[in-house]
């Protein structure tokens, strides 16, 4: 697929027409105190891998609703002292899979923890393992319409509060040192990264590569490659409903927690990315509050993005924060 999204010049002018809603700071500030009225009970079992440069955790804690959320802590195998904690979020339809899955950070000294995503984890890689006991209205298959009928029952609220408490749990290994804190991710996970950064204060870095989730009115009529159609397809049969839908999806726009965010971040955008436009990616980037910021621009791929490359990019980049 050549472009056929804004050109690059265009890109770096670009500004998101969304607004957030009068009480989206109320709406998230009231979610996360329900969430932090249940104990976080962060439980790290130790699980013989095989592996021997580190050592791996088996992580249960509760997220939204006190439900049980799950993740991998991998740590260096001979640190014994608090070190640097990178906290990654997955693409859609993964899970937190295997542990010899998620080498890559602890290798670099750092400790890491993924959240596995609940209620995914069934449509690529090692699979995943936390449910989503809540139910919903009628939606169009796949995760992007369940709920999305009033902000307080749409998905996404319950997996951007399990990423502000994952951080939380993260945090509370004492072999973590809380104030050198990541948040990354691609694709969803750079979605959900953006979330927490603009939720959770104190981070030391976040870095989301090809992110989702940002600039819905612009996403759903820009691409019609999925997840973000199932906006529109909803839509095709649920006539009527766009401005409904709408002020549902304006409480869970990456643009509006990047207003919000208070840490540097690095950004990646793909030129030819149909599954994450390059403008909803420049959207949030331009909204960042932070004024330490960078993106990485690859202009002949699609959403696989940078890659490794782009791997490369973040451990260079990161060596200055955490």
């Amino acid at each position: 697929m050549a472009l056929f999204d804004l050109p690059l010049d265009e890109l770096r002018e670009y500004r998101s027409a969304s607004t957030a809603p009068a009480d989206f700071d109320t709406f998230w500030s009231k979610t996360l105190d329900e969430a932090r009225s249940y104990d976080l009970d962060a439980r790290f079992e130790f699980v013989d891998t095989g592996l021997s440069t580190v050592k791996v955790y088996d992580v249960t804690f509760a997220g939204f609703g006190g439900h049980s959320v799950k993740g991998w802590f991998t740590i260096p195998a001979e640190v014994s002292a608090p070190i640097p904690v990178i906290v990654e979020f997955i693409g859609y339809g993964g899970g937190r899979g295997l542990p010899h899955e998620h080498l890559l950070w602890a290798s670099t000294g750092r400790a890491h923890f993924v959240m596995d995503t609940r209620g995914q984890g069934s449509a690529w890689g090692g699979g995943g393992g936390t449910p989503d006991p809540v139910g919903g209205g009628p939606a169009y298959p796949g995760f992007m319409t369940r709920g999305i009928d009033a902000p307080e029952n749409y998905y996404f609220r319950r997996v951007f509060t399990d990423g502000v408490r994952a951080v939380e749990a993260a945090r509370s290994h004492p072999l973590a040192d809380p104030a050198r804190t990541v948040v990354l991710g691609a694709s969803q996970g750079g979605g959900i990264s953006i979330a927490v950064g603009g939720l959770v204060p104190g981070l030391a870095a976040v870095a989301p590569d090809v992110p989702f989730l940002c600039d819905y009115p612009r996403a759903a009529k820009v691409t019609d490659r999925p997840p973000y159609r199932e906006i529109g397809l909803y839509l095709k049969t649920h006539r009527g409903h766009t401005e409904d839908v709408m002020r549902t999806l304006s409480y869970f726009d990456g643009v509006h927690f990047a207003e919000r965010a208070q840490a540097p971040a690095l950004f990646s955008a793909a030129l030819e990315d149909q599954t994450c436009p390059p403008s909803t990616v420049f959207a949030a980037f331009h909204a960042w509050a932070h004024d330490e910021k960078a993106i990485e621009v690859y202009e002949f791929n699609d959403h696989e993005g940078g890659g490794p490359y782009q791997d490369a990019a973040r451990m260079r980049w990161l060596r200055s924060f955490a």
